[in-house]
């Protein structure tokens, strides 16, 4: 799922070829070009740049003949230096755009720069990144055309390499472009993208004589009037940062901001700084409108509680951590950074949203759109993500530097953690992260699978992060003990997940939003609800995503079967928040509501809870020691690994296998119901309270 949608988008023929553009953000928004670069990546390539800055921007993006929309075609014309600004120009004047400023990425530098000479009345501002001149005046490599044995290196930058290992030139070109640590998922994304093209179709964009525009590079740096900002990573494979500074050292217009150890990807890879930059030179603000108060003059605490939208197990213990802390700090004022479903339960609780909210990219979508018949990938769908992540945490920037917030929550605000460790100077306030997961475990687990070799990967970021910025987490809180964490490595010569987690890490148990204690008389309880005390009660429920509809109907189509076995039962099936309760087949005597507020509730008074195996639901279940079934998503490790670890050590519910249990086999299963829980293990309550104990001690 993308982070954001174009709210237009086309195709044109200029001098005979065709392109592809979209456009996005408000039309009232001053315009931006982002330029398009070599033929292996098209506009998706700005894919960490357009959610932020279509916020403040018209931005148009675009994909010239060879890539993405654009026209495929082997003809050297369409891809002459010249040809591509005349396309771009036929752009502007179909969106009847004058002028405006150019953004511009690797050999798309060439493009922007021979634009602003050509027609410098249409160019504002130029950016500058990774900018590739250097190919400016490239002349025929004779030895791209000739065939060798062997090739090696940048010996496969060959026509003969590319025809018949495209793939291997691929894996080795992105792997110098990426050459920062961690990059395999910008490396999957270039390599992707570069293989919806041909190799025929690099060859025509490349050593060619006709590529070359008739105006020299030095003719058209002197024709330049516009301000330019360069941005250059000082390991920069591709492009030598070299001629970044030579320009910005004899060029007024020329301003260079070197990112050290950068790579030549730093748009994907550094995309906080480089979308900041951008902003900064092109002179657009934060905000609109923007007041700061005096610090002795500000009225009680603020705090900015970011609650990841992934189900509702977590907004329901933070809404319990917030109550604690105002206990502790009754001024505290608290602004939830929120988005559905975790926003509407925050607003029958008449918590305060943040109005940033509403530019937050919808997490819970993307995640759905991964799933399938009760299967999701957690850490695939985690890792496709990230373009998400990106659009969020600058959501995340604008709203603390616009609030001068005392103290900065996130439950599992991975975007948040994430960037901040990467750019640990944004930090202006004490930060709190809190999570009831910590390390990735792969699905296919074999020795040298690359899932193993991923998720080992992205754990060690996170541990190399938290090595290198120490306090840069001011309290780190595990939301359990750490015997609840499975008894695994992060990976292959990596720590122990327990053994760390207990280092870096405060325990403080299982947060529920409710005291157990209350619902031991359940018989009151069921009357409160609606439900008769003596009338055994199953309910089935599946989160707060949509990844569960697949029970609920095989649910449903058990209830006759379950009828028959126990035909004094009542069974209430639950929607949820982000569920059609018309999907659920209508049965005779079977009950289907949509959303109900505090289901924890029902939960705690069903003689039989049937779930998905998130860690909400079914803690619930066993903190009130309720019988229950679970069925943890397919491919999803933190349901396969880390909940079932901790459920088993509760000695709590029983675990089926979705794709296994038939209707007849869960009718079978409500043997369940009502059985004996006296072998759960105690729950120790007071977490919340432990949890705003610590927290408040920043306050």
């Amino acid at each position: 799922m993308r982070a954001i949608e174009p709210t237009s988008q086309g195709r044109l023929t200029i001098s005979g070829f065709g392109i592809g553009y979209e456009v996005f953000g408000d039309d009232q928004s001053p315009p931006l070009l982002l330029m398009p670069g070599w033929q292996t990546a098209p506009s998706r390539q700005w894919k960490m740049q357009i959610p932020f800055l279509a916020r403040r921007f018209r931005v148009v993006v675009w994909d010239p003949p060879g890539c993405g929309a654009g026209e495929r075609t082997t003809d050297p014309a369409a891809y002459s230096f010249d040809n591509i600004v005349g396309f771009a120009v036929g752009l502007l004047d179909h969106l009847s755009i004058e002028r405006l400023p150019l953004v511009a990425f690797s050999k798309g530098s060439i493009y922007a720069l021979l634009m602003a000479a050509r027609f410098p009345e249409r160019v504002s501002r130029m950016v500058l990144i990774a900018s590739c001149t250097d190919d400016w005046n490239y002349r025929v490599d004779p030895s791209f055309w000739e065939a060798r044995d062997h090739y090696d290196g940048w010996e496969k930058r060959n026509a003969h390499y590319w025809r018949s290992n495209y793939r291997d030139w691929l894996d080795f070109f992105f792997g110098q472009v990426c050459n920062e640590p961690h990059s395999s998922k910008l490396v999957d994304d270039f390599t992707s993208w570069a293989l919806e093209t041909t190799p025929e179709i690099l060859i025509a964009s490349v050593e060619n004589p006709a590529l070359v525009p008739e105006m020299t590079l030095d003719e058209a740096l002197g024709r330049v009037r516009c301000p330019v900002l360069l941005i250059h990573g000082t390991d920069d494979r591709i492009a030598s940062v070299e001629a970044s500074r030579s320009q910005a050292e004899a060029l007024p217009e020329f301003e260079l901001l070197e990112i050290d150890g950068g790579s030549h990807a730093i748009t994907g890879r550094q995309p906080v700084v480089v979308n900041q930059e951008i902003t900064r030179f092109l002179g657009v603000p934060w905000s609109r409108h923007r007041s700061w108060p005096r610090a002795m003059s500000r009225a009680g605490r603020r705090a900015l509680f970011i609650s990841s939208p992934i189900g509702l197990g977590h907004v329901q213990r933070d809404l319990a951590i917030a109550r604690e802390l105002r206990r502790i700090e009754p001024n505290l004022r608290i602004d939830w950074l929120a988005q559905p479903p975790v926003s509407e339960v925050l607003l029958r609780s008449g918590e305060t949203i943040h109005p940033l909210s509403r530019e937050l990219a919808s997490e819970s979508s993307h995640w759905e759109s991964f799933a399938g018949e009760h299967r999701l990938h957690a850490f695939h769908a985690f890792r496709e993500m990230d373009e998400v992540l990106a659009a969020n945490f600058m959501v995340f920037l604008d709203a603390v530097r616009e609030t001068p917030y005392d103290l900065w929550l996130g439950d599992e605000a991975w975007e948040v953690d994430h960037y901040l460790h990467e750019n640990p100077e944004l930090k202006r306030a004490p930060y709190v992260f809190m999570t009831d997961f910590v390390g990735w475990l792969p699905i296919d687990g074999s020795a040298g699978s690359r899932e193993a070799a991923l998720t080992a990967d992205y754990n060690l970021e996170m541990l190399e992060h938290v090595e290198r910025f120490p306090r840069l987490r001011d309290r780190a809180l595990y939301f359990g003990e750490y015997e609840d964490l499975p008894p695994e490595r992060f990976g292959p010569g990596l720590p122990s997940i327990p053994e760390w987690t207990a280092e870096h890490f405060s325990a403080t148990g299982y947060v529920v939003p409710f005291d157990p204690g209350v619902y031991a008389e359940i018989a009151s309880v069921r009357a409160r609800l609606g439900y008769d005390a003596t009338q055994p009660l199953i309910i089935g429920a599946a989160g707060g995503t949509s990844a569960g509809r697949h029970l609920l109907r095989k649910i449903a189509a058990a209830w006759p079967l379950i009828q028959q076995a126990k035909p004094d039962a009542r069974c209430v099936i639950v929607a949820g928040p982000r569920i059609d309760a018309g999907e659920i087949p209508l049965q005779l005597g079977l009950e289907v509501r949509p959303y109900v507020h505090n289901l924890y509730e029902h939960l705690a008074v069903a003689d039989l809870g049937i779930v998905q195996g998130g860690l909400g639901t079914t803690m619930e279940l066993a903190v009130t020691r309720r019988p229950f079934l679970y069925f943890p998503l397919a491919e999803h490790s933190e349901q396969v690994y880390h909940v079932a670890h901790r459920l088993w050590r509760m000695g709590a519910g029983r675990r089926l296998d979705y794709a296994r249990t038939t209707p007849e086999e869960l009718a079978a299963a409500l043997e369940t119901i009502g059985s004996d829980t006296s072998c759960y293990r105690a729950y120790d309550p007071g977490a919340a309270a432990r949890a705003a104990g610590i927290i408040a001690e920043l306050l």
